[in-house]
């Protein structure tokens, strides 16, 4: 039931401040930019072959990408595995004893519902699961 990485994560101070890296070193154009409120962030996807790449930007001094980068600095925040069902996703993970920050999907960046695996139950990474509607 999990297709594929859908996107890595990555917490930086600034989009702007970090576009020319993506953009004019690395030749990855930003394809779209959204703040998502209910997680308190600004986002900037930018596409490599099936996955893409999301840059975490936060909109709060006390959103969650503002605690992550004051903890442990700019860098990989998350990483997001395609599923093509959550929620039987997360019925089947909770149903073998995985511990879970979202029992039930909430809305994402791009329209996708996601849910995150609690890092203790991960060895110390943050899983994002991500279903998506249409062809991104």
């Amino acid at each position: 039931m999990i297709n594929r990485i859908d996107h890595i994560g990555i917490a930086v101070n600034s989009i702007e401040a970090v576009r020319q890296l993506y953009e004019v070193i690395l030749g990855i154009k930003i394809s779209e930019t959204e703040i998502v409120e209910e997680q308190k962030v600004k986002v900037a996807f930018l596409p490599i072959g099936d996955s893409e790449i999301e840059l975490l930007e936060s909109t709060d001094p006390d959103g969650p990408i503002a605690k992550f980068i004051a903890a442990r600095g700019e860098g990989i925040q998350h990483i997001a595995l395609r599923v093509a069902d959550i929620e039987a996703k997360l019925a089947e993970l909770k149903s073998r004893g995985v511990r879970l920050i979202d029992e039930v999907p909430r809305r994402g960046a791009g329209g996708a519902r996601i849910a995150f695996l609690h890092p203790k139950a991960t060895n110390g990474a943050l899983i994002e699961l991500c279903e998506r509607g249409g062809d991104r």
